[in-house]
């Protein structure tokens, strides 16, 4: 369908296109830098992979022309449509792709290979979008919410399937754009509290303190969970009575206990703790029911949560999670030093982002990329290149580039007349920011590696062309606000 009566090459905004262009000019010439056998008049030859890249890039660029000569009123129209065939696609990947790398997530067609997870993301966006500007909702109703997750639960658990874990992780970043449209900050203050305690959990799980015999990380976990609980109770409580009384069995009984079994005579103090907490619990369904107060009920329920979810950790640790992912996380987490195994790739990108100082060693002088010590140099550690080459200065205008994009997205998203447009806006934002933050931190290994592409920087057609759909078909929703 041709656009009606929108000007869209005067409407479109030229400054998040021009940040794009930058951003992936600069992404090619990074993967000029990390190919290694390559001297500059092959960069433009289609069996080298800058020569590829070039292409996708080329191809990125008539698929973003195609997408701008779309209304936004036939994409609304289909959104539903797009997301249920990206569904199907999603489920016949799983039945009939081969086997890569340990992952069943790459459909080929003859010399293409395409990775339809990077398509399910604009597709799971318009579905979200939709859902959300449905008349009269919203997501203070439970049942809403519980739609809203599906829509990007149910790609998520499809991607799962094809054992492609990092690109299913990144489909929560849609929690984030629910937060905007009105989804209480608690679930968000639970999904920080899960990973919180995850990490204690398993960092702090084999220490003891000194001549005691419980586990400091489950003594940690606990006390936060009684800490939390009383602030909850205190944010929420009409009656400072029940504020006081939690406030002494949480955090009186805790820290009577710790000196008992320090100074006086040593015990399992987490015992204490449960008791101290099942109390509470009581207290809270008690006065719930008698005062009628909601929040008491969902206060009581994050405390038997928690505590189930504490000591699900360990199982879900050591049966859940895959050897390889253990591994990982126990290298992030300090408990083991695996330079030449699993940390092998962040203790060489750390060593190549070093070596490159404030200036960087020129373009396509990097030894660390050139010579193949970091593995995936141009794919998910891509970053790598740039702060070996380009230095800091490079690293921080790249940065910079992201940063005005996103802001610039925000500003857009604010800016639409329409729910599903603001909906699909904050959703492009939300999953390049999950992408950036992730990407550069497993390069500098403060973040697990979850193996995600630098959207629109590392090498790989399906990436760059399901970021650059996901992008264009915002911009293109753009054109007709601007032309009113």
């Amino acid at each position: 369908m041709v656009s009606k009566r929108v000007n869209v090459m005067k409407n479109l905004d030229w400054i998040t296109v021009a940040l794009f262009l930058l951003i992936m000019v600069c992404g090619w010439l990074s993967i000029c830098g990390a190919s290694s056998n390559v001297d500059v008049t092959q960069l433009l030859s289609f069996s080298t992979r800058p020569g590829k890249q070039l292409v996708w890039m080329l191809c990125s660029i008539v698929l973003a022309t195609g997408i701008l000569a779309v209304t936004k009123d036939f994409i609304e129209k289909y959104s539903y449509v797009i997301y249920v065939l990206l569904l199907l696609l999603l489920l016949v990947t799983i039945i009939i792709a081969e086997d890569t790398k340990g992952s069943r997530s790459w459909l080929r067609f003859g010399p293409v290979s395409l990775q339809p997870a990077e398509f399910s993301k604009f597709a799971t966006a318009l579905a979200l979008a939709k859902l959300v500007d449905t008349h009269g909702f919203i997501l203070e109703k439970w049942g809403n919410l519980i739609k809203a997750a599906g829509i990007f639960m149910l790609p998520l658990l499809l991607i799962i399937a094809q054992k492609e874990t990092g690109s299913a992780i990144v489909y929560l970043a849609f929690f984030l754009v629910l937060f905007r449209e009105g989804m209480s900050g608690n679930i968000l203050l639970i999904g920080f509290c899960m990973v919180l305690f995850f990490i204690l959990g398993i960092k702090y799980s084999e220490f003891e303190f000194a001549n005691q015999t419980f586990s400091v990380g489950v003594w940690l976990v606990l006390s936060l969970i009684q800490i939390i609980t009383t602030i909850l109770i205190w944010m929420y409580s009409k009656d400072r009575r029940m504020t006081a009384l939690s406030s002494y069995i949480n955090i009186g009984g805790l820290l009577l206990g710790v000196s008992v079994s320090m100074l006086i005579y040593p015990f399992d103090v987490t015992i204490l703790q449960i008791v101290l907490i099942s109390i509470v619990i009581v207290l809270l369904l008690f006065y719930g029911f008698k005062d009628m107060i909601r929040q008491y009920f969902f206060i009581a329920l994050f405390a038997i949560c928690s505590v189930g979810y504490l000591y699900s950790v360990d199982y879900v640790f050591e049966k859940v999670l895959e050897e390889h992912q253990q591994t990982r996380i126990n290298v992030i987490l300090g408990l083991e030093d695996d330079p030449y195994g699993a940390g092998y790739n962040v203790n060489q990108s750390k060593i190549a982002i070093g070596s490159g100082g404030f200036s960087g060693k020129g373009f396509m002088k990097g030894t660390q990329t050139k010579l193949k010590y970091v593995p995936e140099q141009d794919t998910d550690f891509i970053f790598c290149t740039v702060g070996e080459e380009q230095g800091f200065l490079g690293s921080a205008f790249v940065l910079l580039l992201y940063l005005g994009l996103l802001l610039r997205l925000v500003y857009l998203a604010e800016q639409q007349t329409s729910v599903f447009c603001r909906v699909y806006g904050y959703s492009v934002a939300c999953i390049l920011f999950f992408h950036l933050f992730i990407n550069i931190g497993m390069v500098l290994g403060i973040t697990p590696v979850i193996g995600i592409p630098l959207p629109f920087f590392s090498y790989g057609g399906s990436s760059l062309w399901g970021f650059t759909i996901l992008l264009f078909i915002f911009l293109r929703m753009d054109c007709e606000r601007t032309a009113r």
